[in-house]
């Protein structure tokens, strides 16, 4: 990042220890254009939906690992699909099995797509999209998807004691999940979040005030 900026480079840095709010104006001053390049790490995965972005470049590209793996490679290059323009670069020294199976499977995607472009006679454009604030990325569509995954089954009958660690235990995934910017899966679990809450509000043995604080958040 300092390098660009010593070239004259309109350049920003997202790093972890960056708050989610401040991510998410960083994020919306990127689509406004207020600076050009975005440097980060596991930045633009899915998620966010960014249709001014016409440019991916992902550095040690061939340094297998968890944000190196096919999928991950599949999701980054997916950032620069929503515009007209779009073009991934991959630094690498060598072509690893993953980037191999990343190539093939968008290379598979984007031939049936022309394919089917041909066929209804569409002509590709940029998506158009209002530049609001990115928490909108949390739709209900999406958000809805992904409930399922974060149920707590059998809830009604399990022991309150229980309950406490398993929320707990999903409010710490909710906020690493937001501050990975993984907007849809911190939304889902934060509304099973207040499912649990409310069933333990249930408890007769609670005082009002007591009751209050838990659905209020307040309680840890």
């Amino acid at each position: 990042t300092k390098y660009m900026k010593e070239l004259g480079i309109k350049v920003n840095y997202l790093h972890s220890e960056v708050e989610t709010l401040e991510r998410v104006s960083i994020l919306r001053d990127l689509r406004l254009g207020n600076f050009d390049v975005l440097v980060g790490i596991n930045l633009l995965r899915e998620g966010l939906d960014l249709p001014e972005v016409s440019l991916v470049a992902i550095l040690d590209a061939d340094k297998e690992g968890f944000l190196r793996s096919d999928t991950a490679l599949i999701q980054t290059i997916g950032r620069a699909a929503r515009n007209v323009n779009g073009r991934v670069i991959m630094y690498a020294d060598k072509m690893t099995d993953s980037m191999k199976r990343a190539i093939d499977e968008t290379t598979r995607r984007r031939a049936k797509q022309v394919k089917y472009n041909e066929e209804k006679g569409i002509v590709p454009f940029s998506i158009t999209k209002a530049i609001h604030d990115l928490t909108e990325e949390m739709s209900a569509k999406a958000v809805g998807e992904m409930k399922g995954e974060y149920k707590v089954k059998g809830k009604g009958e399990m022991p309150r004691n229980e309950l406490r660690q398993i929320m707990h235990e999903m409010e710490k995934q909710m906020k690493d999940a937001a501050k990975n910017l993984e907007f849809e899966k911190a939304a889902a679990m934060r509304d099973e979040l207040y499912e649990l809450k409310s069933l333990l509000a249930e408890d007769e043995s609670l005082k009002p005030w007591e009751r209050i604080k838990l659905l209020s958040g307040e309680e840890e």
